[in-house]
């Protein structure tokens, strides 16, 4: 990652958002912020952050609708949440719908910093990795756009899990090339934590039959992990 780390402060309390603002600049990132649902939609994908800090309980639209509509657009830029609502139901409801990490208020500015460079270092990493190979522009009926990095299937965006498109991208990368488990499991689960190997065999299985009628195929091989192809 080149240049200032660019940071989305969605955050609707005026004083914290200034507060956040302003430590977050001193510490050499580029932030840009807003306080409502609607506006952040807008900004995220006029500023194209690394990372973005979004606060749940917002003015019209909430943070998890946000969110939603954020993913479901192919939006995968990792999100922190931030919220008072810190009980365990709303953390698996928040990681569920496509966040990536969670610090409940109050927090600690240097907590905060130390989980937002960790999130941009992870993404990094991760381009890094697949950079021998972009993700192909299209193969059979589907379509990678390459400035919002949403799947198309005959000009239609498709409904995709978080999980889901990151697989489908990181098969994307390597057409009719066999990628291992080991792999996928970390683009798809990057940095998780108690998640059992086996999870990645129930996204396969979720974005197998959402492929049913897009022209691919998405073939399992024994001992050496996935592959997507023309379907025959």
């Amino acid at each position: 990652m080149s240049g200032l780390m660019k940071l989305l402060l969605v955050e609707d309390n005026p004083a914290m958002q200034a507060t956040l603002q302003r430590s977050l600049s001193r510490q050499g990132m580029d932030v840009v912020a807003c306080g409502d649902g609607a506006q952040a939609l807008l900004k995220w994908a006029s500023f194209h952050p690394d990372v973005v800090l979004l606060d749940l309980t917002l003015p019209g639209m909430d943070g998890l609708q946000l969110l939603q509509q954020a993913r479901a657009s192919g939006r995968t830029t990792p999100v922190l949440i931030l919220t008072a609502r810190g009980t365990v139901g709303d953390r698996i409801i928040g990681l569920n719908t496509g966040a990536d990490d969670y610090l409940p208020k109050p927090f600690d500015l240097d907590e905060l910093e130390a989980r937002v460079r960790a999130l941009a270092r992870r993404v990094g990493a991760r381009v890094s990795a697949d950079s021998e190979t972009s993700l192909a522009p299209s193969l059979g009926n589907l379509r990678h756009d390459q400035q919002s990095g949403a799947i198309y299937c005959r000009d239609q965006v498709m409904d995709l899990a978080p999980r889901e498109l990151a697989l489908l991208q990181a098969l994307l990368a390597r057409p009719g090339h066999a990628v291992s488990k080991e792999r996928l499991f970390d683009h798809v689960f990057p940095g998780a934590e108690n998640v059992q190997y086996e999870a990645i065999e129930v996204v396969v299985y979720r974005l197998r039959k959402k492929l049913a009628h897009s022209g691919v195929t998405l073939v399992t091989l024994r001992g050496l992990g996935y592959l997507l192809k023309v379907a025959p």
